[in-house]
């Protein structure tokens, strides 16, 4: 690839996608790892698409139940349209997992021995362009007159090495410092009777493995809440719609029961 040139050509897709941004919920939807897409000039990283379909390449199920979501609340949403192969998007550029050279398990071929122009050039053409237009959001509701309140949206697989036997959670409830609408929401969704809730499982927020929560509700003390939905309960659009009318109907109850502090901007 030369580097002399952008890394995005005109037949690629726009790194962003952006739906209802005047839509008139408190919330705001983001989704990390909505899309696989694959830049022209990297060709296919060395893998092939059941590979980029995986949840190696992409959050399965997610980026559908959040348009559902979206349109069901009203509610902003912003996403990535490329894949976390690509560049991670919620992880700080340099992270080991950034741009991974190899994702549970599979090699990832085009990431290996990368020179640092050609990581510089998927941070400034792909990371760093959604992560202001989340800012921007961010600063248009507030002069909208109310803060948002973020909802990172992911999903997960029902397997994994890192436990034993099939994944027993239906939903994962993720925080760090901040549990204002955690708290309320898992007791919410404990109350629907039907569904095994984790609370910060599968996985858990850190300042060190992630950045929308540290970076754009932690640092600007925004309500806010990530959520895991597992993947065979969203893969197909009977379950992507249900999960969304649940969450629809969950998220204001649970937002009703948080504590209002007034948030703060970043320094």
């Amino acid at each position: 690839m030369d580097l002399m040139r952008r890394l995005l050509q005109p037949a690629d897709p726009l790194p962003v996608g952006e739906e209802r941004l005047n839509g008139s919920s408190v919330f705001l939807l983001t989704a990390d790892h909505a899309g696989n897409a694959v830049p022209q000039a990297l060709g296919d990283l060395g893998l092939s698409q059941s590979d980029l379909n995986r949840h190696i390449g992409i959050d399965i199920g997610i980026h559908a139940v959040s348009q559902h979501l979206s349109r069901l609340l009203d509610a902003p949403y912003v996403f990535q349209r490329y894949s976390r192969l690509v560049i991670d998007c919620n992880r700080m550029p340099g992270h080991p997992t950034s741009i991974a050279p190899l994702s549970d398990g599979t090699p990832v071929p085009g990431n290996r021995g990368l020179a640092a122009p050609e990581a510089a050039m998927r941070e400034d053409e792909i990371f760093w362009p959604y992560q202001r237009a989340i800012g921007r959001q961010i600063d248009a509701m507030r002069r909208r007159g109310e803060a948002p309140v973020v909802i990172a949206m992911h999903s997960f697989t029902p397997n994994h090495g890192d436990y034993p036997g099939p994944r027993p959670w239906h939903i994962g409830v993720l925080f760090n410092r901040d549990d204002r609408l955690a708290r309320p929401l898992i007791a919410a969704l404990e109350t629907e009777g039907d569904i095994t809730v984790g609370v910060n499982q599968p996985y858990f927020v850190s300042d060190e493995d992630d950045y929308a929560i540290p970076i754009h509700c932690e640092k600007n003390g925004l309500i806010h809440v990530e959520l895991e939905i597992r993947q065979d309960l969203i893969s197909g659009p009977e379950g992507q719609v249900a999960w969304a009318e649940r969450l629809a109907r969950i998220l204001p109850q649970a937002l009703a029961a948080t504590p209002r502090v007034q948030d703060k901007r970043a320094s």
